[in-house]
């Protein structure tokens, strides 16, 4: 059975910024592509990080990282009426950021493991599988 994991803005940003734990998310994605493992990132997690790549290096940098993010093996995953009540769900009963409880949702959802480094996940990590990366 192939393996399933939800990459959060955090691990998303690591990436980009080769902050630490940027190598695990550099080697699943070289998993994904040769399809041993499918990657999951929710539309809400994508703006985030979109208007953070903006906000640091301007609206082509956001572009450019749009792209590069539609040619890579992950799936973007709508945030359909279901998955925004899902996500609601999480938000109202734990404290979480709104963009966090999407990616929560969406492992709960594919029963993934979730890529983060993110300490707010500390509070629902009874709820979800968590691999945490490395926080420098």
């Amino acid at each position: 059975m192939t393996r399933s994991y939800v990459l959060d803005s955090f691990a998303i940003i690591a990436f980009i910024r080769h902050q630490p734990g940027y190598l695990r998310v550099r080697a699943l994605l070289e998993q994904a592509q040769l399809t041993q493992c499918q990657l999951y990132i929710s539309e809400i997690n994508v703006g985030e990080v979109l208007y953070i790549i903006e906000r640091a290096k301007g609206i082509s940098n956001a572009q450019r990282f749009l792209s590069t993010l539609m040619e890579a093996p992950v799936h973007l995953i709508s945030a359909s009426f279901e998955r925004i009540q899902a996500a609601a769900h999480l938000k109202a009963h734990h404290p979480i950021a709104y963009a966090d409880a999407f990616a929560a949702a969406l492992t709960q959802e594919f029963k993934a493991t979730l890529i983060t480094g993110d300490p707010e996940f500390q509070s629902i990590q009874h709820l979800i599988r968590v691999e945490w990366l490395e926080s420098g």
